[in-house]
């Protein structure tokens, strides 16, 4: 029997993440699952074979969110490195203002919380993804 190889875990895995914004205010989940359990980080995860990392940041906000998302452009690209825990994660981060609909929790095994926050006064503990993201955001300003 074969081992299972995990992205992330066995070999550095591609992500996606997606800054939604509306009204000044990021939406963010709070993650259930590693890496970054408990920490609040925007919509987001793997980019699946074949599948564009463009594609992929849509596919997982609207899976994790249920908001419909509309234009998305490219905003920086992020790495998380946890030695201790064994993950590597390369990110693609992209970031919309085009949404339609009211955020719902659809995952609830792997988020426990959604909700929006100010720029300036983001939950604790705060993702790398959503760090980076907050950074890029503040310097396009």
């Amino acid at each position: 029997m074969t081992p299972t190889i995990k992205p992330g875990l066995d070999f550095p895995g591609v992500g996606v993440g997606l800054a939604i914004l509306r009204d000044d205010r990021l939406l963010l989940c709070r993650r259930l699952k590693a890496p970054e359990a408990g920490y609040w980080s925007i919509p987001g995860g793997k980019v699946d074979h074949l599948e564009t990392s463009l594609a992929a940041a849509r596919r997982e906000a609207e899976e994790e969110t249920g908001l419909t998302i509309g234009k998305i452009e490219f905003l920086r690209h992020s790495e998380y490195i946890d030695t201790a825990e064994r993950h590597h994660w390369v990110s693609l981060i992209f970031v919309t203002r085009d949404t339609q609909g009211e955020p719902v929790l659809t995952e609830p095994d792997k988020l426990s919380e959604i909700g929006w926050f100010h720029l300036d006064s983001l939950p604790e503990p705060t993702s790398l993804f959503a760090k980076d993201a907050l950074a890029a955001l503040k310097q396009a300003e």
